[in-house]
């Protein structure tokens, strides 16, 4: 008499989580299947269009009318979606990425390619398809942002960092591109625009400011180093992003000591690119020579007794709330690897750092011609 073996309460579990994991790749599969889609007929709706207005005299007078009478025949067979506003966004987006979306894109979905498989989006070996990485939804958003480096350095940034749409507001309205500009030279802007944000050298991890609204913490309230520390520790997730690509977090007031002295390190991280620590100390006040002569003990230490010998330099950053640069430039020498940052609890207006970046271009322009 043979007996059914009954699985163990520990198979089933695995069974359970295999096919969990089976259900969700098939639904995020269907989500990137459909955003590409998605993007691919906007853009050939929107190629369409134009090849359709070059045939009229009197084009801007003959497209608004083009495009009101095409929504109302496609909204009363489509439903919603193909409203005179969309279809001149989807206009809009063949114009500006017709170049670097290419023919083979809308070849996909022409009459006579039914049956057509589309490439797998995953595969490398597919040039076209690998030019869509975003969703309609951020493309919508990117043709919004009027300058066109400007508008590749984010389109850029949410495809390498898979940037939710939400995420890409932010980060907009942050303003992260000007923020990391206004740290670097006019070739260094340029690269941003062409590269987006890379990470090869201390410096490129410093931004001008850390924007921290996401901490909740009022910026007219007190509040001490202690309770802004923990607000970061709190949305660590959020702080990691402010932060830029490759931290990792380690420990909050890392202790270290010696000669039976006792000293604490607010925050360690660890960045993957540079393959270094990166010590984060937090100001609320104005930054003092002690605050750069305490953060360089801190960088010391770790570079003797924590890094191995296959590792980078310490980098060591002050968050305060008012740098001197001055100050910075007399009391560290030249090639210390630590920087002074200013952060703001609050997000910055875009036309202020737009301003602040156009006078330091041109001050860098003065000074290029004097030398």
């Amino acid at each position: 008499m043979s007996l059914t073996k009954i699985p163990s309460k520990d198979s089933f579990g695995t069974l359970v989580k295999n096919i969990r994991s089976i259900i969700l790749t098939a639904r995020q599969t269907a989500v990137r299947q459909i955003d590409f889609l998605q993007v691919v007929t906007s853009f050939e709706i929107g190629r369409q269009i134009v090849e359709y207005e070059q045939q009229g005299a009197d084009r801007a007078k003959y497209g608004a009318k083009v495009l009101f009478n095409l929504s109302v025949k496609l909204s009363g067979e489509f439903g919603n979606g193909f409203s005179s506003t969309n279809l001149k966004l989807m206009r809009q987006f063949f114009l500006q990425y017709r170049t670097r979306i290419g023919q083979t894109l809308s070849d996909q979905l022409l009459p006579g390619t039914k049956g057509q498989t589309l490439p797998d989006q995953s595969r490398k070996t597919q040039p076209a398809r690998a030019r869509i990485n975003l969703s309609w939804s951020h493309y919508v958003f990117l043709l919004g942002i009027k300058d066109s480096e400007e508008r590749n350095f984010y389109e850029i940034e949410a495809t390498q960092e898979n940037w939710s749409l939400r995420e890409l507001k932010r980060q907009f309205n942050s303003g992260l591109y000007e923020r990391l500009a206004l740290s670097r030279n006019k070739t260094g802007i340029r690269k941003l625009a062409l590269e987006g944000q890379k990470v090869e050298k201390p410096e490129d991890l410093i931004k001008n400011p850390y924007i921290l609204e996401f901490l909740g913490l009022d910026e007219k309230s007190e509040y001490s180093e202690s309770d802004l520390e923990s607000a970061i520790i709190d949305k660590i997730e959020h702080f990691l992003l402010e932060l830029g690509k490759g931290f990792l977090f380690e420990a909050r007031q890392k202790r270290f000591t010696f000669d039976d002295d006792h000293f604490f390190v607010d925050l360690v991280f660890y960045n993957r690119q540079l393959r270094c620590y990166v010590l984060i100390d937090l100001k609320i006040g104005k930054l003092t020579h002690q605050d750069l002569g305490q953060m360089q003990m801190y960088v010391n230490y770790f570079d003797r007794f924590v890094k191995r010998q296959d590792e980078n330099p310490t980098v060591g950053i002050i968050l305060c709330r008012k740098k001197h640069d001055a100050l910075v430039e007399i009391t560290l020498p030249k090639k210390a690897n630590i920087h002074a940052a200013e952060y703001q609890l609050y997000l910055p207006t875009k036309e202020v750092l737009k301003r602040k970046l156009l006078d330091w271009t041109k001050d860098e322009d003065v000074g290029v011609r004097r030398q």
